[in-house]
């Protein structure tokens, strides 16, 4: 079974993805609930947290029911790097996660996320400079490469690896395809499949069905897996990978009572932690997710992802489950 440093993981673990304004400690306590055995907040700017920057400190809330439970934090300046992991370690998390794979335009232009994928080099600097400077457990996501022509991902394990990277999580699509085409695992499993790796590799990407887990499981052979986009607004599916890989059968959908409850319980939490506003703004994602496939649905969403008051979104769950609580999901 994998581990992660001393942290001792279960067979094929399923990760909750670092996912900007999605992986909030509202989120992952949900996705906890529902089997993630590793959860990571969103990606946090080093340059925003030496400054103090509100939004980036903010980040940095994790609670006890989460554990074990990473940070991740991305830059590409050596020092700004070091001051941050002393301000990540002070809050107490289980692992320290670099972000070399994020394909955003505005952190990809000052060489940060993907960027640092044309700087090979530089990337194994700034880790192993982090690894010499914490007590905590490193770990890197990536992505295959930069673009088709430059993919150097056996490379970049070994030599991640070599400077004390702790594990690896690889996005099976390179920064020119940002989310688009296919994600491609066998370059993950040919660097899972190298004698000299002994870290695990866990892989990411296109995780959308229990039978997709199994698949990077048994045909790839994988550590385990990054769930990313498949998780949002339907924290359940944890669950089901898990009930699939145990019995080989799907697990009945949430009901609408089930799906009311969590929805409610998200924004609640959200409104605790961060106000009001920013609460019921930054929920409104989710809610597609949480109740995809009602017909006749369009006005019950457009009040929950147009009203700005708390009050009306939690009236429109009532009314969601009024009008719809025997609705059968398929």
């Amino acid at each position: 079974m994998p581990k992660i440093g001393n942290i001792q993981l279960p067979d094929f673990p399923l990760l909750l993805a670092p996912m900007e304004d999605v992986s909030d400690p509202p989120f992952r306590a949900l996705c906890k609930e529902q089997g993630a055995d590793v959860v990571f907040t969103e990606f946090i700017s080093s340059e925003g947290l030496i400054r103090d920057a509100a939004k980036s400190v903010m980040k940095l809330d994790i609670y006890e029911k989460e554990r074990p439970v990473g940070i991740q934090i991305f830059g590409a300046v050596l020092d700004s790097m070091l001051k941050s992991v002393e301000i990540v370690e002070a809050s107490g998390p289980d692992i320290i996660d670099i972000n070399f794979g994020c394909p955003v335009k505005k952190v990809v232009c000052k060489g940060a996320g993907a960027g640092i994928l044309k700087d090979i080099d530089l990337m194994v600097k700034l880790t192993e400079a982090m690894v010499k400077h914490t007590r905590l457990p490193v770990t890197v996501k990536t992505r295959l490469g930069w673009d088709h022509d430059s993919i150097r991902i056996m490379e970049v394990a070994e030599r991640l690896q070599d400077v004390g990277c702790q594990a690896l999580s690889i996005h099976g699509r390179t920064r020119a395809q940002m989310y688009k085409g296919d994600a491609d695992w066998r370059p993950i499993a040919e660097v899972k499949n190298n004698p000299r790796m002994h870290i695990p590799i866990f892989g990411n990407g296109d995780v959308d069905t229990p039978e997709r887990a199994m698949e990077m499981r048994d045909k790839y052979g994988l550590d385990g897996a990054m769930i990313g986009r498949a998780s949002i607004g339907y924290p359940w599916f944890f669950k089901e990978v898990k009930h699939y890989f145990k019995t080989g059968e799907h697990l009945p959908p949430p009901s609408m009572a089930e799906r009311v409850d969590a929805a409610k319980r998200h924004l609640q939490m959200a409104i605790d932690w961060k106000g009001e506003t920013l609460g019921v703004f930054e929920t409104r994602r989710h809610y597609t997710n949480y109740f995809k496939g009602i017909p006749n649905f369009k006005d019950y969403r457009m009040k929950m992802v147009t009203s700005d008051d708390s009050a009306s979104v939690f009236e429109a769950f009532d009314e969601v489950l009024e009008t719809f609580g025997n609705y059968e999901f398929a």
